[in-house]
């Protein structure tokens, strides 16, 4: 008889680290997936230290399948090989299930682990994804933007002239899409980020900074370019220095 293969679970992880770490897994991971990220003994993780902690949080109130130290995590991020892998996905293909884990957020978006889900559907593994934070639809849904029709665009050049054009390419197509237009940085040039944003677009265009999503220093506010700079004249900028932040605009 052969074996059928193990599920892919698509588990989602907080979006950063918060006071009072049992509520606060409580108010952000539903119990069913605590449930079962607890009966897993198998992980591919972004980053295994950072999957460790979480595992640890899961483990307030659920008790792991095996001790922390016996579970197995596996590393896929930006620098794994693409001929690696086959070799995360084998343990499934012998009906093992397991669970894909990112650095933070949910798994597969803006994130390394897409390619092993494409790769888990060639080989016709089951993916299952797991409700959980997703920082860009959070801040879709806090901007007050077009929510019908987005765009993420990852992040955006670092060299000052590109990242320049790049930002009035993405107002031209949100003007004449009238699409919101989502982008990150690396957090300590977000404010590097935001002067590019009210340098290079128009005063009426909506920008929205959304910081720390979820957590309990949380920060969004949308007014458009004029507005922003007006705050940042009277030292009012927001405090995002090395604070994960989406940036979002939509032109009018």
């Amino acid at each position: 008889m052969t074996k059928t293969t193990g599920t892919l679970y698509l588990i989602p992880n907080t979006l950063g680290s918060s006071e009072g770490a049992d509520d606060a897994l409580a108010h952000i991971i539903p119990e069913q997936v605590r449930l079962i990220t607890s009966g897993l003994d198998y992980f591919v993780a972004e980053n295994a230290k950072t999957a460790r902690a979480f595992l640890k949080l899961i483990a307030i109130k659920h008790p792991l399948a095996k001790p922390l130290q016996e579970i197995e995590i596996s590393e896929l991020n930006v620098n794994t090989p693409a001929p690696a892998l086959a070799g995360l996905l084998a343990p499934l293909l012998t009906g093992r299930d397991a669970g894909l884990v990112s650095e933070a957020g949910v798994p597969a978006v803006a994130d390394p682990g897409a390619d092993l889900v494409r790769l888990a559907h060639q080989h016709g593994i089951r993916v299952k994804p797991l409700v959980g934070p997703s920082s860009l639809l959070l801040a879709v849904m806090a901007s007050g933007l077009n929510g019908q029709s987005f765009a993420f665009n990852g992040y955006l050049p670092t060299d000052a002239g590109l990242r320049a054009k790049r930002l009035k390419e993405l107002e031209s197509r949100s003007r004449a899409e009238k699409q919101t237009q989502l982008f990150i940085e690396t957090p300590y040039r977000n404010a590097a980020m935001l002067d590019a944003l009210l340098a290079h677009c128009q005063a009426t265009t909506l920008i929205c900074v959304a910081t720390d999503l979820s957590l309990v220093t949380e920060s969004i506010k949308t007014m458009n370019g004029a507005q922003w700079k007006s705050l940042l004249s009277a030292g009012k900028a927001p405090d995002f220095h090395k604070k994960p932040t989406v940036f979002l605009l939509l032109a009018q």
